[in-house]
């Protein structure tokens, strides 16, 4: 039996679905891996969603995109490509399916509609938006050439499409190192996140002209805050994001994108580990890791959270939040997208 709620956005209705024996025996396996990660008393609520989903995707011809900042209910329950910011770009560019979920933020979806015009882009609420996207625009690259004509400018992946439409070329966390130095210069603007481009800074000899773009996540970690980690817990590794402030970097044992990050735990396989980023992250990679015990922090992205199970079947139901970008900013958008891309094969954020 379904019926329909009221969603927080207020006009759209959110479908509510019952918990029948037959959702209870389709999504057992699933549970069994995921039980470290969501409670018992939750998965009732979570279980006709993804099985509902998965029925609607096959019906659409979608595929669901999941940033690595999704709840594992989303990420390990109904993505079927996920990743970073960078590894959902190249995701976005090569996948056959005619309609795109992306299950991330605004930015990320612009992006995958950037590099696959003639594909439906769905996102499952338009008010997932990032702190970094908002604090520059396309105007304000514009005024930068301006001040400082000649210099390239490298942007963040972390942005709208009207400021990549103004960029050289982008880059994500991973690789940003690579794609200042693959442009044969001294000197660059480097937009918009201050911490990220103070680490970068700290790991080439190009100078780097910044902007003062933050996240509002990783803003809010310090370095006195990890000092407490290892206080707490001895022998605890610390991973940290370089959207971070200088001093938790200086704390970290490996500073790294969320696929980096990853990365380090399967390689390493280290008893006790700490992420500096974003909450749900610990709880996407201790599913595949069980062996590996995670310390939480837990600093919430409240615009990752906008995305839900039952906003994404919404969306497939409906084929609403459909993504579109003007496409004379999408063409010039989609060059330094490209250029991006063309630039080694690191992962991004």
């Amino acid at each position: 039996m379904q019926d329909l709620s009221t969603s927080a956005a207020g006009s759209m209705p959110l479908p509510v679905l019952d918990y029948t024996p037959q959702v209870a025996a389709q999504t057992a396996a699933m549970y069994q891996r995921l039980e470290q990660v969501i409670p018992e008393i939750e998965w009732p609520v979570h279980a006709p969603y993804i099985a509902e989903i998965e029925r609607l995707k096959k019906e659409r011809g979608a595929i669901v995109l999941a940033h690595n900042y999704q709840t594992p209910e989303i990420f390990h329950g109904v993505a079927d490509l996920s990743g970073d910011s960078l590894a959902l770009a190249r995701l976005a560019s090569e996948t056959d399916a005619e309609t795109i979920v992306l299950c991330g933020v605004h930015f990320m979806a612009e992006t995958a509609k950037i590099l696959n015009p003639e594909k439906t882009v769905l996102i499952p609420d338009l008010r997932a938006g990032c702190s970094l996207a908002e604090s520059i625009t396309g105007a304000d690259v514009r005024l930068l050439r301006e001040r400082y004509p000649g210099v390239p400018v490298v942007t963040y992946v972390n942005t709208s499409a009207d400021v990549k439409a103004e960029t050289d070329i982008c880059c994500t966390s991973a690789n940003a190192v690579e794609v200042v130095e693959s442009l044969g210069v001294d000197r660059v603007i480097f937009l918009p996140d201050e911490f990220l481009g103070q680490y970068v800074a700290s790991q080439t000899e190009v100078e780097l002209i910044l902007w003062k773009g933050r996240c509002e996540v990783h803003e809010r970690f310090s370095g006195a805050e990890v000092r407490a980690f290892r206080a707490q817990h001895d022998g605890v590794v610390v991973l940290a994001h370089p959207e971070c402030p200088q001093d938790v970097l200086a704390e970290a044992d490996y500073v790294g994108s969320t696929s980096g990050m990853i990365g380090y735990v399967g390689d390493q396989q280290p008893r006790q580990v700490v992420m500096i980023t974003e909450c749900s992250m610990s709880d996407n990679v201790a599913v595949e890791h069980p062996n590996v015990e995670f310390v939480r922090p837990c600093n919430l992205c409240p615009h990752m959270k906008r995305i839900t199970l039952p906003k994404i079947l919404r969306s497939l139901q409906t084929m609403s939040h459909s993504v579109e970008v003007d496409p004379e900013i999408a063409t010039r958008a989609r060059r330094s997208v490209e250029r991006m891309l063309e630039v080694g094969r690191g992962a991004g954020r």
